[in-house]
């Protein structure tokens, strides 16, 4: 098993029913797993997304710590990632949390395929690029509350 494996095993594993939040000392986790610190943050980066239904804050001082907070339904983790997207989104990025979306089993493959052809780069010929971003972001952030029951 890989080690980035393990390290989400582990935080995972610091989850349950009653505990949505869970608060991780980065510098005491990757002691005791053997590991340098910046693996812990990749797994985090990587591992628990908006798209994932997790919200992740870091605070400082006091020896730090990171809060990790799993979204308890499909709607919350849906609200938590229109709350990140932003003001604009690329097609890349858009794309990428519509099919993270799916394979975590937010969407359904139908509503995936139609989200990918509405965030196409070709509905949008012969705008600027800012200006497609702009857009893309918004009907993005749409169809996902649409989704939402």
């Amino acid at each position: 098993m890989k080690l980035s494996d393990v390290i989400a095993d582990m935080i995972l594993d610091m989850f349950d029913d009653e505990t949505p939040t869970v608060q991780i000392q980065r510098n005491d986790l990757a002691a005791q797993l053997g590991c340098v610190p910046s693996q812990i943050n990749y797994v985090i980066t990587s591992r628990f997304t908006p798209e994932q239904g997790y919200r992740i804050e870091s605070r400082r001082g006091g020896g730090g710590c990171i809060m990790i907070t799993r979204a308890a339904t499909k709607e919350n983790a849906l609200v938590s990632l229109i709350n990140s997207i932003g003001q604009s989104i690329d097609e890349k990025n858009a794309k990428s949390h519509i099919y993270n979306l799916n394979y975590h089993g937010l969407i359904s493959d139908k509503a995936g395929k139609m989200m990918l052809s509405v965030i196409s780069d070709t509905n949008y010929k012969g705008l600027p690029s800012e200006v497609k971003d702009v857009i893309r972001a918004s009907q993005l952030k749409q169809m996902l509350l649409a989704y939402i029951d």
